[in-house]
């Protein structure tokens, strides 16, 4: 068998040894270290018996060469040997060596394993899987530098002594645990402590890779702040502060959250000198931060990125260096990768913000990488059993009257048009469509002649029972399943993109569109039993609303005339929100409105759910444009632009909103894959991206998959249906 029984004994053995040793391997331990004014990094290594590769690798803001800031809260790994004993030297950075570069200090690996290039692996995928960093591969394949990975190279994977997150324990003698406050998320805890979200991963090793999710009352490990033992208080209860020019009593309270009493009171020179003097030298107490203080409803949070400067950094925050750092005192001692800031919840600049945590805007058009060959599975019902190919005036008849057949050959057209447009950018995508037939079994017989880990995505199917199924099968193999319309589903999709903005978003951001707009309007209500959740929603937000009442009999349904032109105010404009799914009343409510809407009454009409109802072609659009009716939407009006012209010129016929929604969904995903071959990675720093009618941006649900949170407010007027600018 080629393997001689030497040999075998031998590859027996060396196996067994390294199970032997492996066995050896003890849980690792933490613990925190307040750093004081001038100390080192190399001190600190020396003091608690690491390497400065062991802080490095768990403190991913302190880079090789910077000074340490005072009161960074450093997370050390368990001790290698007495505190104390000195280092080897090759711990230090000696003269003349590059000491920004970490690779200089790079723990030497234990070993190598071999990895050959399977088709459509990617370094970081690789990285991933065998836990080490990109730079950890090219420094043992320097080929790698100049060349683009290749199927079938051999490339030498270094192993390292590297503790599992599994076997971590933590040093409860500088540990605190921290329950989380309403609103608190990751970043704004993070600010909290000084510390960086990778640290608070290292000290919380059960919290979610893949989800930013924290529920109120989680209990977390985080660093015991400077000055909560005895001996810290009796020497770090104070801070010194050299007074810089033109600083007075009002500033030192925004920045330190000192009164001036105590100033004075903790330094009397102030008194002898007759008042704040530039260079004095003085004594601050450290400002304790309340749980809840810094919370999502106060700030909003970034983590600064590699190289960013001052400069690029307040262009890009649209905040002034002096602003950002009154709300951030540590910036004082320099701008470090990885640092968390907060910002003013009102703060605007040229960035997006997903739950509190400020995005950098990317430009996917300028960052593709033409190397990228995505391959996309179509799963769609095109109902080919139940066409006759061979009958044109059937399939056109069939293609008229089946939604699923209009529907999917919308989607799939669109699609097709979104294809070749990432192809004129220089990206071949590699697509396969198959007809699922709108039928589970033949779904799962399509599934299974598939080898899905070699797509990248796939896109459908349409129905919720085949969702399911797709999805199951795919997460297995971690590949993406994209529902380009509305499905519901009752178990956990975790790697399920559902593009469609649920419902509950849609009304939320109304309501938040409108609460930005009511100042002493009229606000009346019209909802049937149905709806009472949400007529009890809208008067939650808006106290002041009055409630108009329906006569609700077993097959009719109407507005109590009478009693609503009562409520109407002849001051103030009337805004009513018409909530209902009912097909026959909205007609109805919409003619009396418009009846009502005069030169003496105003009267405009919304809702936060366009439903089917509101499509019934006995609604006057002419009743609509005149209550100038206003909705939430997850898409809006194309204009003629360049999509519609390709379009035309490829089918011969405008595109519907079917065609439009296929080549946004399917737009956005391939230049995402184009820009970063995992959709997963990308949907965490990517923020709204918008094309011909829809726009995503997508959040990350703990156990149900991603799911669009973008909408468009729009409004009927003078005939035309409008987006109204947010």
């Amino acid at each position: 068998m080629g393997i001689t029984m030497k040999s075998y004994f031998k590859h027996i053995g060396f196996a067994l040894l390294f199970v032997v040793f492996s066995c050896k391997v003890t849980a690792q331990k933490f613990t925190s270290h307040n750093v004081q004014q001038g100390e080192t990094l190399e001190q600190v290594a020396q003091k608690y018996g690491v390497t400065i590769a062991d802080i490095l690798i768990y403190n991913k803001e302190i880079k090789v060469g910077q000074d340490l800031r005072p009161n960074t809260i450093l997370v050390i790994p368990a001790k290698r040997q007495q505190a104390g004993a000195k280092l080897p030297d090759a711990t230090y950075p000696r003269g003349g060596e590059d000491t920004k570069e970490l690779a200089t200090l790079q723990e030497a690996p234990i070993g190598f394993t071999s990895h050959k290039v399977r088709r459509k692996e990617t370094l970081y995928g690789i990285a991933k899987r065998y836990n080490i960093t990109e730079e950890d591969i090219k420094r043992y394949n320097k080929e790698l530098y100049s060349s683009q990975l290749k199927k079938k190279m051999v490339l030498r994977i270094p192993k390292y002594k590297r503790p599992r997150p599994e076997d971590m324990e933590l040093s409860m003698d500088s540990l605190d645990t921290y329950t989380v406050a309403p609103k608190e998320t990751r970043w704004s805890i993070a600010h909290k402590y000084g510390i960086t979200i990778d640290s608070l991963l290292v000290l919380n090793p059960d919290l979610s890779k893949t989800s930013d999710y924290l529920r109120e009352g989680q209990e977390l490990k985080v660093p015991r702040k400077p000055g909560s033992s005895i001996k810290e208080q009796e020497t770090q209860l104070y801070r010194s502060y050299t007074v810089p020019p033109k600083m007075n009593f009002y500033q030192l309270e925004r920045q330190f959250g000192v009164k001036a009493e105590e100033v004075v009171r903790l330094n009397p020179e102030i008194s002898e000198r007759g008042g704040l003097k530039e260079g004095m030298v003085i004594r601050l107490p450290e400002r304790k931060l309340d749980p809840g203080d810094v919370n999502t409803d106060n700030y909003i949070f970034y983590e600064v990125k590699p190289k960013q400067t001052e400069f690029s950094l307040t262009r890009k925050l649209g905040i002034g260096y002096r602003e950002l750092l009154e709300l951030n005192p540590a910036l004082k001692d320099g701008l470090k990768a990885g640092m968390v800031l907060k910002l003013p919840k009102t703060q605007k600049g040229n960035f997006e913000v997903r739950n509190a945590l400020v995005l950098d805007k990317i430009d996917l058009m300028d960052s593709i990488n033409p190397a990228v060959k995505p391959k996309v599975l179509f799963l769609l019902p095109f109902r080919l059993d139940r066409l006759n190919m061979g009958e044109k005036e059937s399939v056109k008849e069939a293609i008229t009257k089946r939604n699923d057949v209009k529907l999917s050959l919308g989607l799939y057209s669109g699609a097709l048009i979104a294809v070749d447009s990432i192809a004129e950018l220089g990206i071949s995508v590699d697509v396969k469509t198959l007809d699922n037939e709108l039928n589970l079994n033949k779904t799962k017989e399509l599934l299974s002649r598939e080898s899905l880990g070699e797509y990248n995505a796939i896109f459908g199917p349409l129905d919720a029972l085949s969702i399911k199924e797709t999805a199951v099968r795919a997460s297995g193999v971690e590949v993406p399943v994209v529902a380009p319309i509305p499905v519901q589903s009752n178990i956990s999709l975790p790697n399920v993109f559902f593009t469609y903005t649920p419902q509950h978003i849609l009304r939320e951001q109304m309501l938040t569109y409108m609460d930005s707009l009511v100042t002493d309007q009229n606000i009346i209500i019209i909802a049937d039993k149905k709806n009472d959740t949400v007529q009890k929603m809208l008067l939650q937000r808006f106290p002041q609303a009055k409630v108009a009442e329906l006569i609700e009999e077993e097959k009719n349904i109407s507005l109590d005339l009478e009693k609503f032109v009562e409520l109407l105010s002849p001051e103030q404009e009337n805004w009513v929100f018409l909530e209902t799914d009912n097909e026959k009343l909205v007609p109805s409510v919409s003619s009396i409105l418009n009846s009502s809407n005069t030169e003496e009454v105003k009267v405009r009409m919304f809702t936060t759910n366009r439903n089917r109802a509101f499509d019934n072609e006995a609604i006057s659009i002419t009743h609509l444009s005149n209550l100038r009716f206003t909705y939430p939407s997850v898409s809006r009006e194309v204009a003629n632009n360049a999509f519609v012209k390709r379009y035309q010129e490829r089918f011969g016929d405008v595109p519907d909103r079917f065609a439009v929604r296929g080549f946004d969904v399917m737009y956005d995903l391939l230049l995402k894959l184009a820009y970063k071959n995992d959709l997963f990675a990308i949907s965490k720093i990517i923020g709204e991206t918008e094309y011909a009618g829809n726009k995503f941006s997508y959040e990350k649900d703990p156990a149900s998959g991603y799911f669009n949170q973008s909408s468009y407010i729009i409004t009927y007027e003078e005939m035309r249906i409008k987006e109204l600018k947010l």
